[in-house]
């Protein structure tokens, strides 16, 4: 590190450069501002989704052929120089990826003997072959007879039956989980096969035959419980042909019910792609007719997330809207933009508040009222905490006295589900069954939902700004959750953003907002690794290999604007506005600007799941950067320092 402020840092973050650059990129954030006052950006996961989609289609039939090409040209531009998919822009070969865009591509349409076809069936077999795919994509495999169900690990319909104290029930996953869940276990008793019109056949990808298999592959993790599961799943295997007939039938109808119940309109159940396409998988197999209504909805809810090009389209995973809206407010704000832009998108937000639907949440907390924000347009079973913490941040800070009663609300939601460690989860409290990451179902490791550093963060942030203190018997425990997660290297994880450098920013700005002392040795430890991280040309960039053990924390081959602009927050929130590293970390950002005002960013920077599934949100380039310039901004000129708002 230098001790002082090098020339090119200088000249690139003064006037006019630096002014020129903060301007541009408001006017740019602003121009992307919907007429009613929200934004909505694109939202990108792998090449998963968009291959599912096409595969939807053939199971449907409902080929739509020129869109299948347009996605088709979409997979292939993502196909990674080592023959197959990755999870994430320049990641390792993922066998499940890849698997599911060669049988897609195939039945688009491309010739297997085509040069990209034969790298991609090279790869897969190279990597031990589809039978070596993860448990989601066996299961698609089986619902087109590429390989047979014993294939797949047992998960009975009869769960629906279950009680709550029973070691396994859908309150002790996830919202993801048992929204993907519930209409699989309904095709997973049905077993249907897709119409698959053009019988497209993916053989050659298997290096065993499929009917040669004789052990599929187990959960992926291992522990005591391991052996356990592995037996009852064998138990369950014998006798899941032999479940009574009514029995079977009355768990169908409670899982159709539960679905009905949370089909979300045109939002689609739980507002992801993977529930909503087993909805409309699940309504299929069920003998519903096409123009039934619950069957349209959810056909809508999937056809919705499409992006179409002239040249290409994909699926998105899902809709961020409110996410998208929240933090595009916070960094118009530390701009100090017009007044009506952001009034609108306030009073946006504040329409979609849920205060009358009690989701599953309550089925852990059913003494706190609704009162928070969900991710997408519509998703009202499912609000989460890390948008409604910061969703609460902007209304207080745009005018806490017209928003009072959402503030309000979205606070006591916030304070209710609070874990018993200090932590919050993403959707849910004390959601750590975690001995279920161990059956064979769940190889993904993602069927929980415990508290997060970040997340925490988040809603210690908003406490912090809305004026509780350090004594608070939740924020104190709240801090010492997040002193207790702290990283040996003096990171915090980032469960939603990529990586360390998301959850140490993420960490560093509650700190700060609830007053603790940037000499703590805890903020020390975090400041000292972003100093070790800042790359040669000031930024800072990580991809996802970080989410694996052993890998290198805050690493990447490129600097990317969103993670530059993260770890430039974070310092400026640690005390360190004045420090080198800041100045370099905004000259880079002011070098890297396009002449629109935008940045280009072809990493991703988000997370779904780890080591399992990635994001790139298009917004995070548009409003991150011009953040971390504005904030820059009113640190040089006295105006926010230190910085009083929470994030």
């Amino acid at each position: 590190m230098l001790n002082m402020v090098s020339g090119a840092a200088a000249r690139a973050s003064s006037p006019p450069a630096f002014d020129a650059a903060t301007q541009g990129s408001v006017e740019a954030l602003l121009r992307q501002q919907h007429a009613d006052g929200h934004w909505a950006f694109e939202l990108e996961a792998d090449a998963t989704i968009p291959a599912e989609y096409i595969l939807l289609d053939h199971f449907l039939d409902t080929i739509n052929q020129p869109l299948h090409e347009r996605m088709a040209a979409y997979l292939r531009s993502i196909q990674e120089e080592h023959g197959g998919w990755p999870l994430f822009h320049r990641g390792d070969f993922n066998i499940s990826a890849s698997v599911k865009a060669y049988f897609a591509l195939k039945c688009a349409g491309d010739d297997i003997d085509a040069p990209h076809m034969i790298r991609a069936r090279e790869a897969i077999r190279k990597h031990g072959g589809a039978e070596t795919s993860n448990v989601f994509t066996r299961i698609q495999l089986a619902l087109f007879g590429a390989v047979p169900w014993r294939a797949v690990p047992v998960m009975p319909v009869e769960i629906m039956l279950l009680p709550q104290w029973f070691p396994f029930h859908l309150s002790k996953v996830s919202y993801w989980s048992r929204t993907v869940i519930v209409p699989l276990l309904v095709l997973m008793a049905k077993k249907p096969q897709a119409k698959n019109p053009k019988n497209v056949r993916i053989d050659e990808l298997f290096v065993t035959p499929p009917e040669k298999v004789e052990k599929w592959p187990g959960s992926g993790t291992h522990s005591a419980f391991t052996p356990v599961f592995e037996v009852i799943d064998k138990v369950l295997r014998f006798f899941e042909p032999h479940m009574p007939k009514t029995l079977r039938e009355k768990s169908i109808a409670k899982a159709v019910s539960w679905v009905k119940e949370r089909l979300n309109g045109e939002d689609g159940l739980g507002a992801i792609y993977p529930a909503m396409a087993n909805s409309v998988m699940m309504y299929e197999c069920l003998g519903y007719a096409p123009d039934h209504p619950d069957y349209a909805i959810a056909r809508k809810s999937v056809d919705k997330l499409v992006i179409d090009t002239p040249d290409r389209a994909y699926c998105q995973p899902c809709l961020s809207p409110v996410w998208d809206t929240g933090l595009s407010l916070h960094a118009l704000l530390e701009a100090d933009a017009p007044r009506e832009a952001m009034e609108k998108a306030c009073d946006w937000l504040v329409e979609r508040q849920i205060l009358d639907v009690v989701g599953d949440w309550a089925d852990w907390r059913p003494d706190v009222r609704p009162g928070g924000w969900a991710f997408q347009y519509n998703n009202t079973h499912y609000p989460d905490l890390d948008d409604t913490a910061v969703v609460v941040m902007a209304l207080d800070r745009f005018d806490r006295v017209k928003y009072r009663e959402a503030i309000e609300r979205g606070t006591e939601w916030v304070l209710g589900l609070q874990s018993k460690n200090g932590g919050w989860g993403a959707f849910d409290a004390d959601n750590t069954y975690y001995y279920l990451n161990h059956i064979p179902f769940a190889d993904h490791g993602a069927l929980l939902d415990p508290p997060s550093a970040d997340v925490t963060a988040r809603c210690l942030s908003m406490l912090a700004q809305l004026g509780y203190k350090k004594d608070h018997p939740q924020v104190a425990r709240a801090i010492a959750y997040l002193r207790r997660e702290q990283e040996k290297e003096g990171c915090w994880f980032g469960r939603w953003g990529t990586n360390y450098i998301y959850g140490t920013w993420s960490v560093l700005c509650a700190l700060n907002a609830i007053g603790i002392d940037p000499q703590d040795r805890m903020v020390r430890r975090a400041v000292a690794w972003l100093y070790e991280k800042q790359r040669a040309d000031g930024g800072w960039g990580e991809d996802g290999d970080s989410y694996w053990q052993g890998k290198p924390k805050g690493e990447c081959a490129v600097s990317t604007p969103v993670q530059t602009a993260w770890a430039s927050i974070a310092l400026m929130a640690a005390g360190e506005g004045s420090s080198d590293a800041v100045a370099r970390g905004i000259a880079w950002l002011v070098k890297t600007q396009k002449a629109d005002g935008t940045w280009d960013e072809e990493y991703y920077t988000a997370v779904g799941f780890p080591r399992v599934f990635y994001l790139r949100y298009h917004g995070y380039k548009a409003f991150f950067p011009q953040w971390a310039l504005a904030r820059y901004k009113n640190f040089r000129s006295g105006n926010a320092a230190p910085v009083i708002w929470g994030m």
